[in-house]
């Protein structure tokens, strides 16, 4: 009788370790999948979560995407903006890990500086493949990302509606001024804001399971280590955003 319940101790030994090994296999594969989206390593066409933008709210030029979620969110931004005489629009959208290489190299290209002088020249504005909040669907560039149009009547009228009324629905100036709140990070950029009920936990994500030797692929990437890319930058973000 005493070998009976030895053999029956052994055998559910034996079917708790099988599901200890499933889930630990299972674990693995998720956190797998999910650093491949953090990372931007896919492609947002083919996926279930993601739609087009519309061609009334698309002013890029070329076809794109964001999170379910964030458009919803952009759309009844974009119908009270309009009510109050304000128009808003997506410049930029989803940009995965291929696309973001591509205007990384290219910035990368067009300079002639000293190698680490290049990163960090670039860095200024333009994020390291593999790091971007543009890979999530959660983030966009509002009417057009750059520092002059900001300037103009129709920018600041803009900005000042933004800075208002975005939050109420759910959007946040993701890269405010540097100062001493914000001492790390991109230069100030008024046009980019960040879909706070998803990029939270996609944040908080990507600090646990992202490592700085996954970030490589693109050009001058041996520069990216002495960065601090994950401190520096995806954690250099407006307080009001984590």
């Amino acid at each position: 009788m005493f070998s009976t319940y030895l053999e029956k101790q052994k055998e559910n030994e034996i079917i708790y370790q099988k599901k200890l090994q499933e889930q630990q296999i299972l674990k693995a594969k998720i956190e797998a999948e999910e650093k491949i989206y953090l990372m931007g390593k896919f492609d947002q066409s083919i996926r279930e979560d993601f739609a087009p933008v519309p061609d009334v709210y698309n002013v890029g030029g070329y076809k794109m995407y964001l999170r379910k979620e964030t458009l919803d969110a952009f759309s009844k931004m974009h119908e009270a903006a309009k009510k109050e005489g304000v128009n808003l629009a997506i410049a930029s959208a989803t940009r995965n890990f291929e696309y973001q290489k591509n205007l990384w190299n290219n910035k990368w290209n067009a300079l002639t500086i000293d190698g680490a002088e290049r990163f960090k020249k670039i860095l200024e504005y333009s994020a390291v493949p593999g790091t971007s909040r543009h890979h999530w669907g959660t983030d966009i560039d509002i009417n057009a990302a750059t520092i002059e149009y900001f300037k103009t009547p129709e920018g600041a009228l803009v900005y000042e509606w933004l800075n208002k009324n975005a939050p109420l629905f759910g959007f946040c100036q993701t890269y405010n001024a540097k100062g001493p709140d914000r001492p790390t990070g991109y230069h100030e950029e008024k046009w980019h804001w960040s879909y706070l009920p998803i990029a939270k936990n996609l944040t908080q994500k990507y600090i646990n399971l992202i490592d700085k030797e996954e970030i490589t692929g693109f050009l001058g990437e041996e520069y990216a280590p002495e960065q601090n890319l994950i401190n520096n930058y995806v954690l250099g973000i407006n307080s009001d955003c984590f």
